[in-house]
């Protein structure tokens, strides 16, 4: 450390310059805001997505359909993959617990059993909702899903 390499703490030193002191300071009168303008006033400040008048981007960009603010959305989960945790777990009986355990839902989740691939052990299966092609493939292999 040398004397030519110290420097102040950032922040404990104020700018130099020294803007509304009077005329003879050389920032007096509009103190280096211009003359007149929002910019200009106190109290400014900038809207978000202001566009100094012109139309703002979220007002010209066209809005289409209707988005329900009370909407279920069902996290899907195929017979394949089903199938594949029955085979790695040897579970008779899976709900979901089982299925956030496995990184497939999270704890809120709510958990729709699809059709996809096939299933061939026989397995009790607790799920949120199931289409017709799934609940007809688990029976015909002999399990059972419960509806919460």
């Amino acid at each position: 450390m040398k004397l030519h390499t110290l420097t102040p703490k950032e922040g404990s030193i104020k700018s130099s310059k020294r803007i509304a002191r009077g005329q003879g300071s050389g920032r007096g009168g509009t103190a280096t805001r211009g003359h007149n303008g929002a910019k200009s006033r106190a109290g400014y400040s900038k809207k978000i997505g202001f566009e100094g008048g012109q139309m703002p981007l979220q007002r010209r960009v066209p809005k289409f359909g209707f988005k329900p603010l009370n909407k279920i959305v069902y996290k899907p989960l195929n017979l394949g993959i089903l199938q594949g945790l029955v085979d790695s777990s040897s579970k008779t009986e899976l709900g979901l617990e089982d299925f956030v355990g496995a990184g497939l839902a999270a704890k809120k989740d709510k958990v729709k059993l699809l059709g996809g691939g096939e299933v061939s052990s026989k397995v009790e299966v607790s799920v949120h909702k199931a289409s017709k092609s799934a609940i007809e493939a688990i029976e015909k292999a002999g399990g059972k899903v419960i509806l919460l």
